[in-house]
């Protein structure tokens, strides 16, 4: 494993069970965002890469032990994978926190949690079924058999790698499926460090496969092969009209898990302190870098003032810093043109007419790196900037409302959909709420929460199909129908009508 005290770290990718240059040998650097300066390096996947690793996925499945394992044996595999996550999970987080600029104290934790998807789906993997069915036809026996689906793409943007390489991985491997990985070029690091646990944990070659590279041509040749039977993409809204057109060539199933602006809605009856905690979490956790980001933030006029209050008060005490000390609650953006971007939006949305009550550009003393400071915009509506770009920064839009059936209007008032929040002591209200607003996840009362057992995923332009859960491991998976003639009569002629 990586030593993160090397100047710098030249990755390779990994291709049918070997650690590899790019085909043309062109490579591309990865910057640490909290000093805004080269680590490490990663191979340039060209076509021919690309096409490599989709053959290798492809004739492991069709070849060698991995489709000769049973379910149960695929499943001890993915237990083994999980058991070596959680031993390296400290390494693995300081990687993706280089890499990224998240908390090391968020991503240790996360490397050993996202084990959890793989035991999840370590054991379900001898639990898919088919089923025999009643049929109207007499001596005709009728079962349907769950196999693999293929070769499975998945694509992982940068703002969490190990957590969403897990929820496309782990239930396609379970499902007997292999897979090629494109991990995000902006942070590739983690995902390269995951790819020779894999190969500890003693997975067959071709079953995993990971490529690094940018979407052209890495990413377009990936979603477009031929041999690739399912795409899972999570990235933005625009990339993904690529993908989707991409598909269109090789008719690939697809599942998309795009961004949002995601309402929290605050009543005068919720327990202040737990919805400034919930908006803080949704907006300043991660730095803001979340598609579930509760960006926009309504509050119920009678407690409007004093969440303000309350919220400017905690973003003025957040410590802001290098994400590698533990001390740290923010640290830095992962690019320099988010920052840019986030400082753009801000100004724009002042000029706009919202009122910047705290924060909006670089934090005092922070002059290398891509910091921002945690930013509050009181907004008089959603005509304003800030509340309707998807911003991947620490900027919280907060809006006032007078009803219920206001706060509902104002929240479905957009072309997403991925998360919401409630916060209300109300039981009946909270879900009438949560029944009415349209979004994948509502969270009540609490914010941010994932679980590997409770399915992940959007309305609208946040994307469709579902991540995690226990439904998704049929997503990878094709139903076959076996016919059977029980009769000891022969096949009747088919030219002879009865």
């Amino acid at each position: 494993m990586t030593d993160l005290n090397t100047a710098n770290t030249d990755y390779l990718m990994y291709i049918d069970g070997e650690f590899c240059e790019a085909s043309e040998g062109g490579r591309f650097e990865s910057v640490n965002p909290a000093t805004g300066l080269a680590w490490a390096t990663a191979p340039a996947a060209t076509e021919e890469d690309v096409d490599r690793a989709v053959r290798a996925a492809h004739r492991a499945l069709r070849e060698g032990p991995w489709p000769a394992m049973t379910a149960t044996q695929r499943g001890k595999l993915l237990f083994r994978l999980a058991d070596l996550m959680e031993e390296h999970s400290e390494l693995l987080g300081s990687v993706e926190t280089t890499d990224s600029g998240k908390l090391a104290v968020e991503t240790r934790g996360q490397s050993a949690y996202v084990a959890e998807y793989y035991r999840y789906y370590g054991g379900l993997a001898d639990k898919i079924q088919g089923a025999t069915l009643p049929m109207d036809k007499p001596d005709l026996h009728v079962y349907t058999l769950r196999e693999p689906i293929g070769v499975v793409a998945g694509v992982v943007p940068w703002n969490a790698e190990m957590l969403l390489t897990g929820t496309k991985a782990a239930p396609a491997l379970a499902a007997g499926n292999t897979v090629v990985i494109k991990s995000s070029e902006h942070a590739p690091a983690p995902v390269l460090e995951f790819a020779r646990l894999v190969e500890e944990a003693g997975f067959p070659p071709g079953v995993f496969n990971l490529v690094t590279g940018f979407g052209e041509p890495c990413g377009r040749a990936l979603t477009s092969h031929p041999l690739v039977s399912r795409v899972s993409f999570t990235g933005g809204t625009e990339a993904a009209r690529h993908v989707v057109a991409n598909t269109a060539n090789n008719f690939a199933h697809l599942s998309l898990e795009l961004g949002g602006k995601s309402p929290i809605l605050i009543f005068d009856d919720a327990d202040l302190e737990g919805a400034v905690n919930g908006a803080v979490a949704g907006n300043f956790g991660a730095s803001g870098q979340s598609c579930v980001a509760g960006s926009r933030v309504f509050v119920q006029s009678g407690i409007y003032a004093d969440f303000i209050d309350a919220v400017v008060q905690r973003a003025e005490q957040v410590r802001i810093g290098d994400p590698l000390e533990a001390d740290t609650q923010m640290g830095p953006l992962a690019t320099q043109a988010q920052r840019d971007r986030a400082e753009e939006v801000v100004a724009e949305s002042v000029a706009q007419g919202a009122t910047l009550h705290t924060g909006g550009g670089r934090p005092p003393g922070l002059e290398a790196g891509w910091y921002f400071q945690p930013t509050l915009l009181g907004c008089p509506d959603q005509s304003i900037r800030s509340t309707q770009v998807e911003l991947f920064a620490p900027v919280m839009s907060a809006l006032k409302f007078e009803t219920e059936e206001e706060g509902i209007a104002l929240a479905n008032d957009t072309v997403f959909g991925l998360g919401a929040g409630v916060f209300t002591e109300n039981l009946a209200r909270a879900h009438r709420v949560a029944a009415a607003v349209h979004s994948g996840i509502v969270w009540i009362n609490t914010y941010r929460a994932i679980s590997p057992i409770s399915p992940f995923g959007g309305y609208g332009q946040s994307g469709y199909g579902r991540e995690a859960g226990l439904d998704v491991i049929q997503e990878f998976t094709r139903t076959k129908a076996v016919w059977v003639n029980t009769s000891s009569a022969p096949m009747a002629n088919p030219f002879v009508m009865r």
